[in-house]
């Protein structure tokens, strides 16, 4: 088996193995970690909170420290965030939806990544709202990013007859309805899909 890291560094084997101790919850190792956490990563106060709270279990089964204890300054953290504007469920669904809708996703698997981010349904709402006053089909525009990984229009011509049951499958998979999946792959062009032409309404889903 080959060695990790730390002995590819000419560690000493009780080094690693002591760097896996788990940190001891408290107010301030909770707070360096949420902070660390939220310079990193976007998220939402309930993932913030699952992260932290894993922490918070890890600490109570090495050191014995206190579970409720240490949910209790979790929950005074997350409530800080909120009031001072780090933490904003609104803000982090409005991008999250912009990032997943731009990377292929429909309306329906943003709303469910939204859901287990723990995020509430008035937020997912605006987040979806967002999307639409962007001007175009929030599917339809996720739909022709998704077919560049060469499906319909993206296909060699000679190919596309052959692979279009194939192709409305592996969009349908991926969440989009029958009538976003049909009118992509049905597009004449990879042009059509990207400018609309033909295809009821993709105008500017580059953009």
């Amino acid at each position: 088996m080959p060695a990790g890291p730390a002995e590819d560094e000419g560690e000493a084997p009780g080094r690693a193995a002591k760097r896996r101790v788990p940190r001891k919850a408290t107010a301030k190792s909770l707070e360096n970690a949420a902070l660390w956490y939220l310079t990193r990563f976007g998220t939402s106060a309930a993932n913030l909170e699952r992260v932290l709270a894993r922490r918070v279990e890890r600490s109570a089964r090495h050191h014995g420290t206190g579970r409720e204890e240490g949910m209790a300054i979790i929950a005074r953290l997350i409530a800080r965030y909120r009031r001072s504007g780090l933490l904003d469920d609104r803000a982090y669904a409005i991008a999250r939806a912009g990032t997943l809708n731009w990377r292929g996703k429909p309306v329906k698997a943003i709303t469910l990544a939204l859901r287990a981010k723990g995020v509430m349904s008035e937020d997912i709402d605006e987040a979806l709202l967002a999307l639409e006053d962007q001007g175009a089909d929030p599917d339809m525009g996720a739909a022709a990013r998704y077919a560049r990984r060469r499906l319909g229009p993206f296909r060699a011509a000679p190919e596309r007859e052959e692979h279009r049951q194939r192709d409305l499958a592996a969009l349908a998979r991926a969440g989009f309805g029958y009538s976003v999946a049909r009118r992509i792959i049905e597009a004449e062009s990879p042009a059509d899909v990207e400018a609309g032409d033909g295809t009821g309404g993709t105008r500017n889903v580059g953009t």
